[in-house]
């Protein structure tokens, strides 16, 4: 369930606040393809399950910029900030990859607010999403996400 903002101002209150999980959603072998068409990364590990199943994994995994990738698709399920005449994507202050996401494997995202400040013109805020891997210890991806809003006149 997505947690709502009514304004910017409200993230200032809710530095540690627990943005809960989206549901979870299966990486195929379609996406890994079309994302390495995308990209031009077209390394066996990620298009060749025949040759993957003898691999280190077992099968073929998702590129891990495919894995960060789908931040940006969890992010706004897990927060939604309002009264504003515009939302920036400034970037990313950290990623991590502790873990392969092998194709078939479920994941979903998981947000925590962990930094909010006033800036100019408006609030930035800082969001970790953790791109969890069902029935694995490890997330595939660790990301603190960079945003500014700007308020509504």
């Amino acid at each position: 369930m997505t947690t709502i903002f009514t304004q910017p101002q409200e993230l200032l209150d809710n530095v540690g606040k627990s943005l809960g999980e989206t549901p979870w959603m299966t990486i195929e072998q379609d996406r890994i393809n079309q994302f390495a068409d995308a990209t031009g990364d077209h390394q066996w590990i990620h298009v060749d399950p025949v040759k993957a199943k003898d691999g280190p994994f077992g099968a073929c995994i998702a590129h891990g910029y495919l894995t960060l990738s789908l931040v940006n698709y969890f992010l706004p399920q897990l927060i939604d900030v309002q009264g504003i005449s515009m939302g920036v994507n400034v970037g990313l202050d950290r990623v991590r990859f502790p873990s392969p996401v092998t194709v078939g494997s479920k994941i979903r995202g998981k947000g925590e607010i962990v930094q909010v400040e006033e800036m100019k013109g408006g609030i930035q805020s800082v969001v970790r999403v953790t791109v969890e891997i069902e029935g694995s210890d490890k997330p595939a991806c660790i990301a603190d996400t960079i945003s500014r809003y700007f308020p509504a006149k």
